[in-house]
């Protein structure tokens, strides 16, 4: 998702240049792809009704089933395809040399091996289609194709006309594309962390112990909980450095061992990922580094399991990596919760770059992933993105994929502050919907930057048991104070208010801090690029960065970081949170916050709905984790 790309879009590099000139003939021949690829198969369950049935009998104290989590293997032979089956599928993928392993759980492989390859065993073939790069049509045996639900990150490139061009042509073509580079350093109205303050004072302004203060998560730490005992599987496209994580405990005081922390490479290995970081500091980067530091300051005694899924060489698709990543970590079992702040696009089919899977079979897949993730008992968190309704600029509402329903989507909020920004003075009264178009500089203004949480209806996933009938739930209200414009939003003069209904998974969930006004302090290092444009040289620069940033994505590790302290209280995992939190918010004793005022309390459009239970602008909003805790423990049938 585009998380804290108005803070840092100029980290993500330089142009690089096609050299411009002659090209002969020869040159357009198309040569054969052997970069190596991930791509993945996944599986129809034995039963897909009683594996929904299943999910949320787990969590519910009147269910014969409830917190009978199962192991991966137990998933497999109660949900998942015989071995038998995907062994046979082994032995003929085998036949391409082509790697193939399978997720604990059977729902799913991970192939790998050359492009050229993947698209023999597959029948890969290019097929034109309106408005997408491609699509890729591949056929497999019928004895195989039977039980597959998707196969995604297969792709069968167009093929390259060998007709000769001229020189003279080729030369015109390279030229048009000639840009002129002047700097990728980073912003620098960056807002900077007093570094002077002692850790306690520091964490208390800037970090854990502001999101434990504001959530009341300080009475679990009260009472020795700690995320002991517990593991958090944070999913991510980027790296970081253990060097930065380090400079961030001592100056934030956790008091924690990087024993505890955990690299898993899915994708490329660590040299490869290591290497690539070292090249220039990244968006990757500064993301990867801020779920780290706030997962492991709000839970310091929990180990952290990083998944790292990117591709240095561009043959896996994004799609294709996070869908691995996610069930190589669902499928070891080892973290009870789990948190992404990346997603692979967004709910547009005009997006959507994946080649082989539809965005359709991608969501339907990653839901069977999720659910067998919930059948385990894992907890799992996302962002819910930061620039509203619309993650992408599009006419069309679009949220990052997947907003699956078995896992808890994080919106953002404000929390109450006043500032003097841009000469304006900026009050904010008490915690409402983050939803920000009053700071905004002429220059944001001008490139259509506004930052909000994300939340409102998706566009793939039906409205589940849980949301069905609560108060709130797919009625709306909402004021259009931006609208779309020549391919960006703008601000809308007149603002209208306007009431509707939605029928499909609403989203976020819940919600908390995330506004870069209110935010939290990061650290990150490495080289920064920039140009000299006289030398034509590239000069680096090396830096030490502390920032103050915001965005939902600091939330979700947090949320998932909360949740190891509840669960290192327990003595069986909380699973699935999602019916029981939505049964929880319409009890009187609700541990949640609803922000439902309807002014000064939107997400750049969706508002709170006053007298109701719950909104698209911040789900059931705020929580108190103390209550939250004795919630879940208070459970009939609970086993502590």
């Amino acid at each position: 998702m585009r998380a804290k790309q108005v803070v840092i879009a100029a980290l993500s590099g330089l142009l690089v240049l096609g050299a411009s000139g002659t090209v002969n003939a020869k040159s357009k021949v198309k040569k054969v792809d052997n970069r190596t690829t991930v791509a993945n198969v996944v599986f129809k369950p034995t039963s897909e009704s009683d594996l929904t049935n299943y999910v949320y009998d787990t969590v519910d104290p009147t269910a014969a089933d409830y917190h009978q989590y199962l192991t991966p293997d137990q998933f497999a032979a109660k949900f998942g395809q015989s071995n038998s089956y995907i062994d046979s599928f082994k032995q003929y993928l085998a036949k391409y040399h082509l790697q193939a392993t399978t997720f604990s759980g059977n729902l799913a492989l991970k192939v790998k091996g050359h492009r050229v390859d993947m698209n023999r065993a597959f029948n890969a073939k290019y097929i034109k289609e309106k408005g997408r790069e491609s699509r890729t049509q591949y056929k497999l045996p019928g004895k195989l194709s039977n039980q597959v639900v998707a196969v995604i990150g297969v792709y069968a490139e167009k093929p390259v006309s060998k007709k000769p061009t001229t020189k003279k042509k080729v030369a015109k073509k390279a030229a048009a594309k000639k840009h002129v580079i002047t700097s990728a350093g980073l912003p620098t109205d960056v807002s900077k962390p007093d570094t002077t303050l002692s850790d306690n004072q520091f964490s208390n302004k800037y970090g854990a112990g502001k999101f434990a203060k504001q959530y009341q998560l300080n009475q679990l730490y009260n009472q020795g909980l700690s995320g002991k005992g517990q593991r958090i599987g944070i999913i991510s496209t980027g790296d970081f450095k253990m060097s930065d994580l380090q400079k961030y405990w001592q100056q934030t005081g956790v008091n924690s061992s990087l024993s505890q922390i955990h690299k898993i490479y899915t994708i490329d290995n660590a040299k490869t990922s290591m290497d690539n970081m070292k090249k220039a500091l990244s968006p990757y980067q500064m993301e990867a580094s801020l779920d780290v530091q706030s997962a492991s300051a709000v839970a310091p005694n929990a180990d952290i399991d990083f998944y790292v899924g990117n591709s240095v060489n561009d043959a896996t698709t994004s799609p294709a990596a996070s869908f691995a990543t996610f069930a190589q970590a669902i499928s070891s079992n080892q973290d009870q919760q789990i948190s992404t702040s990346f997603s692979p696009s967004v709910e547009l089919t005009s997006h959507w770059n994946d080649h082989s899977a539809s965005l359709k079979q991608y969501n339907h897949a990653f839901n069977l992933l999720l659910e067998q993730a919930a059948a385990q008992g894992i907890t799992v968190f996302r962002a819910s993105g930061d620039y509203g309704p619309r993650e992408m600029a599009a006419k069309r509402e679009n949220h990052p994929v997947s907003t699956s329903p078995y896992q808890v989507i994080v919106g953002g909020t404000t929390l109450p502050y006043q500032k003097i920004i841009k000469n304006k003075l900026v009050t904010v009264n008490k915690e409402r919907a983050w939803g920000d178009t009053y700071t905004a500089s002429a220059a944001e203004i001008k490139q259509g930057i506004f930052p909000g949480s994300g939340g409102g209806f998706s566009a793939l996933n039906p409205t589940p048991r849980y949301q069905q009938g609560f108060p709130g739930v797919n009625t709306f209200r909402a004021v259009d104070s931006l609208k779309y414009s020549k391919g960006k939003m703008v601000i809308n003069k007149q603002p209208r208010v306007i009431f509707g209904t939605g029928n499909s998974r609403n989203l976020p969930d819940v919600s908390g801090n995330a506004d870069s006004q209110t935010g939290y302090a990061t650290y990150f290092s490495g080289d920064q690029l920039s140009v000299d444009a006289k030398k034509k040289s590239i000069i680096r620069t090396p830096s030490k960065i502390w920032m103050v940033s915001g965005g939902t994505s600091y939330t979700a590790p947090q949320m998932a970081a909360a949740n190891a302290v509840m669960n290192s209280g327990r003595q069986t995992r909380i699973g699935f949170w999602n019916p029981q939190i939505y049964k929880f918010a319409a009890e009187p004793d609700t541990p949640f916050n609803v922000l439902d005022d309807a002014d000064n309390n939107s997400n750049l459009y969706y508002t709170g709905q006053p007298g109701k239970l719950y909104n698209q602008a911040t789900g059931l909003g705020t929580i108190n984790f103390d209550k939250l805790f004795n919630k879940f423990n208070g459970e009939t049938g609970s086993n502590r």
